[in-house]
């Protein structure tokens, strides 16, 4: 924090780590809500100046530049409980904050499978539940299969990471665990990720926590930076954009309006696409606060997209209107 936060006075840094450690939510949900809030906005802080109180928010991770993040994967990391120690696999460490657990099994033990392991998670959220305060993602592997979910994910919600650095970039050899470390791990991609494809729906009392599959995480991406080329000047060098086009290679021409087609097929998750796609755009600086519209050719379809976004409130950061 106070690397990260060197112009605030120490006082509100102290602050804000108090806030941080201690959210005073008795519901695991809640708190890691809560949390994820502070984490991607920042925990806001005031404090006295020249006579005055001024208020800011301090960072708990840099955004812009990943490598000067604090980054660590502990294996076998203790942890006490009120009535258990456990030891948890991996956990990932981003700043000291553990943002991501896995849990292995032995490929070799015929006993034993990657669903074992989603169920050893399941006792250490009631044994351990503070290490998931601050989770994004949980990981289960039989060191082959791997599959990836949310804290309140059941089984049938982890899916399989198939892609590294893009949706076009995909290991010949599918070792999913491998897949899993090099794409969805890596630092640059990861933080992307913990800042705009976390969701959380809430509908009267219950909440759900929704991350983005791996196909709705490269196509939102792709789809913002070919928005942003062709809501640029026509004048754009050709050479600029085939470096910024270097992905896939696929021709978007500056000013043209025109950025493409996202195509899904039914249950791939349209929605959280959508409300992804809109949450980058709306934050994208290039684009000077655009307005994002939804059009579709039923009025049922109206009233549940509209119900849908009212609920990802905390991604969009905005109020939507129909």
């Amino acid at each position: 924090i106070g690397r990260l936060n060197p112009h605030l006075p120490l006082a509100a840094r102290e602050d804000a780590f108090a806030q941080v450690a201690d959210l005073g939510l008795p519901s695991l949900l809640a708190a890691n809500r809560a949390f994820h809030k502070l984490l991607v906005g920042g925990v806001p802080v005031q404090y006295q100046k020249d006579g005055e109180t001024r208020g800011d928010f301090v960072r708990l991770i840099d955004w812009a530049h990943p490598e000067k993040n604090e980054w660590w994967a502990v294996n076998q990391f203790t942890i006490k409980g009120p009535h258990k120690t456990r030891r948890p696999d991996i956990i990932l460490f981003v700043n000291g904050l553990p943002l991501a657990v896995i849990e292995l099994k032995n490929p070799s033990n015929e006993q034993t499978d990657v669903w074992d392991a989603f169920n050893q998670l399941q006792t250490y959220k009631d044994e351990i539940s503070d290490l998931f305060t601050s989770n994004v993602a949980l990981v289960v592997s039989d060191g082959w299969t791997a599959r990836v979910g949310s804290l309140t994910a059941n089984a049938e919600r982890m899916l399989p990471w198939r892609t590294l650095a893009h949706e076009d970039d995909r290991p010949r050899l599918q070792w999913e665990l491998e897949t899993v470390v090099r794409g969805f791990f890596a630092p640059q991609l990861l933080l992307d990720y913990v800042r705009h494809f976390v969701l959380f729906e809430q509908d009267g009392d219950t909440v759900i926590k929704k991350i983005a599959g791996y196909h709705q995480f490269h196509a939102v991406r792709e789809a913002v930076r070919a928005t942003v080329i062709a809501a640029s000047a026509p004048e754009k060098g050709v050479l600029e954009v085939q470096e910024e086009r270097a992905t896939y290679g696929k021709e978007v021409r500056p000013g043209s309006r025109k950025a493409g087609v996202v195509w899904h097929t039914q249950g791939s998750g349209k929605s959280i696409t959508m409300i992804c796609f809109a949450a980058r755009v709306l934050q994208e600086p290039q684009l000077q606060n655009p307005t994002v519209v939804v059009i579709t050719d039923r009025n049922d379809l109206d009233g549940q997209l509209f119900g849908v976004f009212s609920l990802a409130q905390d991604l969009l950061r905005e109020q939507p209107e129909i």
